[in-house]
């Protein structure tokens, strides 16, 4: 692997001005072939890489006429993969199609709430959302069919909701509250009023999910939780970047524990960088390679990013695991030989149980690999992200990913690092020496 100041000295050359000329790829200089069909996809971020905020990146529109044919068709099977929470899987295809200028279909997108989906056993239970946009709607949209926001919860217990004065009761209201027992709270994604949020989000995992009771810190564990989009900061059009969902979680954290002297658990961390979140999205790689009849497997995976923390190290976490199934295959075909001798592969059972177990909603991945790139439009500064030591990178102040996530140097390093979203467009078709017409 490479090291920091590699990464470091890179940076200096790709993002100068007077020699991005020099590292910009053209096009592979190999015969085009009207029949090519792809053997890779490419999952997109969105903010920092093809935006910043509502503005888009000028290479952003450059990069995707490269990407479609022109009757508007993509050449290769392409998902939009972002930690952004706060709306419909149709709505944010509408703005990419938009900006883009070329038709991008739902199917194509993935919010950090997609994999809810998969979360099946708490579709039928009361589920608490919080976030901003249409919740409600969202929620449903993933199948769960009773739904509390808290803004309910707060109509229903306006005495919970204190830190401001002017929305204090001037009535005490009545102590009759029809409202079903909260099984399980679901982040979507940084609310509006955070006081309120962090309030009442306690207020369930301390009363096992019936506010009209006292706290009771010994009720442990809490209620599940289950939390999109663990960004810490994300670009706009600021000059630096803002707080993220990763820091309204950081909030909800640290006060759980210093009430209850515990730490808060979660039933899952959805949004880059888990496993669960390329998993999903490399389904909706091969769904869409399958309706287009694409026979070729999608063995590779580019995953274009901005973030050093979430975009970089989901990629190459995924890579890792990807990596490491592969070998478990490998595993898993000389345990049946030591099978067939009376050897013990107990072991190997295990594993493959807990693989089964992880899959169950989704078919097992084909990639064989997802390579990381990193672009210089966005969160990461390439003169100040990262330091030249790599001894100074195990600090709270360098590793901005969630409590969650191990900290290890190797999956923050981008397997290629390049000025924008066109540049890499270029560097992937260059590596897989795809050159559509």
């Amino acid at each position: 692997m490479r090291g920091f100041s590699y990464l470091n000295r890179a940076a200096n050359a790709i993002c100068s001005p007077r020699l991005e000329k020099k590292v910009r790829l053209g096009r592979c200089g190999i015969a085009s072939d009207s029949k090519l069909q792809p053997g890779f996809g490419l999952l997109f971020d969105i903010d920092g890489v093809l935006v910043r905020g509502k503005t888009p990146i000028p290479a952003a529109k450059k990069a995707f006429q490269k990407l479609v044919n022109p009757q508007g068709q993509f050449l290769v099977p392409v998902v939009f993969v972002t930690n952004a929470g706060n709306c419909l899987r149709q709505t944010k295809a509408d703005q990419l199609s938009h900006i883009l200028g070329v038709p991008i279909s739902q199917d194509q997108v993935m919010m950090s709430h997609s994999p809810l989906r998969m979360f099946r056993k708490y579709q039928d239970k009361c589920v608490l959302v919080s976030g901003q946009g249409p919740v409600l709607d969202i929620a449903k949209n993933l199948g769960f069919s009773k739904v509390v926001t808290i803004d309910t919860l707060r109509e229903s217990f306006p005495l919970l909701d204190m830190v401001d004065h002017n929305r204090r009761p001037k009535v005490l209201p009545s102590s009759d509250v029809n409202l079903p027992k909260i099984d399980a709270v679901i982040l979507f994604g940084e609310p509006i009023r955070w006081e309120t949020n962090l309030q009442l989000i306690v207020d369930v995992l301390l009363t096992n999910g019936n506010l009209g009771g006292a706290h009771n810190s010994q009720s442990y564990p809490h209620v599940p939780v289950l939390a999109c989009n663990v960004d810490l900061l994300w670009m706009a059009e600021a000059l630096s970047p803002r707080f993220g969902h990763g820091t309204f979680l950081v909030c909800l954290e640290n006060i759980y524990k210093k009430i209850t002297g515990k730490d808060l658990k979660y039933e899952a961390l959805m949004g880059k960088p888990s496993e669960l979140t390329y998993h999903y999205a490399e389904y909706l790689i091969r769904s869409q390679a399958a309706k287009r009849e694409w026979r070729n497997p999608i063995g590779n995976l580019y995953a274009i990013g901005d973030n050093l923390m979430t975009d970089i190290y989901g990629a190459n976490l995924y890579n890792r695991y990807l990596e490491e199934k592969s070998s478990r295959k490998s595993s898993k075909a000389l345990a049946k030989v030591l099978a067939g001798t009376g050897s013990n592969a107990s072991a190997v059972s295990q594993q493959e149980e807990s693989d089964n177990a992880w899959e169950s909603e989704l078919a097992p991945p084909s990639a064989t690999s997802c390579r990381s790139v990193l672009v210089c439009t966005g969160v990461y500064n390439p003169h100040t992200q990262v330091p030249s030591d790599p001894s100074e990178c195990i600090t709270e102040t360098v590793f901005h990913g969630h409590r969650d996530f191990h900290f290890d140097p190797a999956l923050v390093e981008p397997d290629h690092l390049v000025q924008d979203v066109d540049a890499a467009v270029q560097l992937i078709f260059e590596q897989e020496n795809f050159a559509p017409l």
